[in-house]
């Protein structure tokens, strides 16, 4: 997804591609909606999977424990389907800006735009779209909930085990509960707010260029800052981080 923003919104990048203007924004255009909707789905099974393996034998969500894990292959096709689908407007709309009359056209960057549509066809896939965002999302944020309340109530149980001497520092399941919060906020904020200004403009079909580029920033937030939020909290990860560090810090002043 950062891949074809990159390519999108670079200029000189762009234009080097040997292929058709049209081409060029039907396809990345259309790959980074996809892409879109795939982090979505994917973040939600990956919630999933994780709170029905850290739920309990006598949960009523034990018994999914093997189905989930052996349907899991089939949910990914599912969601890679829903998620082509939702987007194949792209392929039809998606136009060079310079290829056409300006006057009705929607710009998405400084080479592309959309090109007028059906009110029908606009609310069929905006509904699509809102309306499977609405589903992962919802189902994101149950399945997170149930995991810091299992943590919550784990960290209790256990609270005993703890020694005196760390009682200063956070638990593991402090820790899990931290980065699972942190992780899930920044997601369903970053992506309401982005759905919502998609929405907008959509429907509005206004060239507002400081709408356009909040939305640009805000599909592009978390698949940024996620990687180092789970970068931060995995002390495996630091490690191998600050070795490299090391190795590199005296590679250059050797």
């Amino acid at each position: 997804m950062l891949l074809t923003v990159l390519l999108l919104l670079s200029p000189h990048l762009f234009e080097s591609l040997d292929f058709q203007n049209d081409f060029r924004c039907k396809a990345f255009f259309y790959l980074n909606r996809v892409m879109r909707g795939l982090s979505i789905s994917t973040t939600c099974l990956l919630n999933v999977l994780q709170a029905v393996t850290i739920s309990p034998s006598t949960s009523w969500l034990a018994r999914f424990k093997q189905k989930l894990t052996s349907y899991s292959i089939h949910i990914l096709v599912s969601s890679w389907s829903l998620s082509l689908c939702s987007n194949t407007y792209l392929i039809i709309y998606a136009v060079a800006s310079s290829s056409v009359n300006q006057t009705q056209l929607l710009v998405l960057t400084e080479h592309c735009s959309l090109s007028p549509m059906n009110s029908i066809i606009r609310g069929m896939f905006l509904t699509l779209i809102f309306s499977s965002d609405v589903f992962f999302v919802g189902v994101m944020l149950l399945s997170s909930a149930y995991m810091v309340i299992l943590l919550c109530r784990h960290q209790r149980l256990c609270q005993y085990l703890h020694s005196t001497s760390l009682s200063s520092r956070l638990s593991p399941e402090r820790r899990a509960i931290q980065t699972l919060l942190l992780l899930v906020s920044l997601f369903v904020v970053m992506y309401w707010m982005n759905l919502a200004i998609l929405s907008f403009s959509a429907l509005s079909w206004i060239n507002n260029f400081v709408i356009l580029g909040v939305q640009k920033l805000l599909v592009n937030v978390y698949a940024t800052v996620s990687p180092l939020v789970l970068i931060s909290s995995h002390k495996k990860i630091r490690n191998i981080l600050q070795y490299m560090q090391w190795k590199c810090h005296q590679f250059f002043n050797s």
